[in-house]
């Protein structure tokens, strides 16, 4: 079979990336210059409200943001691909774990264009991974700035049980209270 015309082939390229199976964003300089339609169902936003915009809106804090690029732009510049799992926010609020792969098109500056997809995980490898269902379940909450009281109006349990999950999580991640809990679960190391 010939190859398709070069404007078919151009519209097969457009098509391709506007159905993408995973939220797709083209990066120069940490700012989204193009997002596929799938943005929509896994962030909140339309691609016209996130296009133009600093990507540091999908964090959930201005640490998270500078830590995990600084992270990713070194690791960029030694391999094609960069992959890790991380909590990133949605438009309603919501932390949520992720799955983000990024592969820069110039590897002495990675930030200086980029394309980048995601993908929510329901269960994901790093200290998420050490949990059990329903200590993700109230870590959820945690990243989100809940308390204890109000996780378990949310989870229908009592807030003793929210206080055992916490603890339970403070062993496992091996931290000393909530606070270093929550920076640890936001801050996720790459796989």
């Amino acid at each position: 079979m010939p190859p398709a015309p070069p404007s078919r082939a151009r519209d097969l390229e457009r098509l391709a990336f506007q159905n993408a199976p995973d939220a797709t964003l083209i990066l120069a300089d940490r700012i989204i210059l193009h997002a596929s339609l799938r943005v929509e169902a896994v962030f909140g936003w339309t691609p016209r409200e996130v296009e133009g915009q600093s990507v540091r809106m999908l964090y959930p804090g201005q640490t998270d943001y500078e830590v995990i690029g600084a992270r990713a732009r070194k690791a960029m510049q030694d391999q094609p691909v960069y992959h890790d799992e991380r909590f990133m926010r949605r438009k309603d609020g919501q932390v949520v774990w992720m799955e983000g792969r990024g592969a820069a098109l110039d590897r002495d500056d990675p930030q200086r264009l980029a394309i980048w997809t995601y993908r929510p995980l329901e269960s994901g490898a790093g200290p998420a991974n050490q949990l059990t269902p329903a200590e993700k379940r109230v870590a959820r909450y945690l990243v989100n700035g809940f308390t204890s009281k109000e996780i378990a109006l949310a989870l229908e349990c009592s807030p003793r049980t929210v206080e055992v999950h916490r603890a339970n999580m403070v062993r496992k991640l091996m931290v000393r209270n909530s606070f270093e809990l929550v920076h640890r679960l936001l801050a996720a190391p790459p796989t």
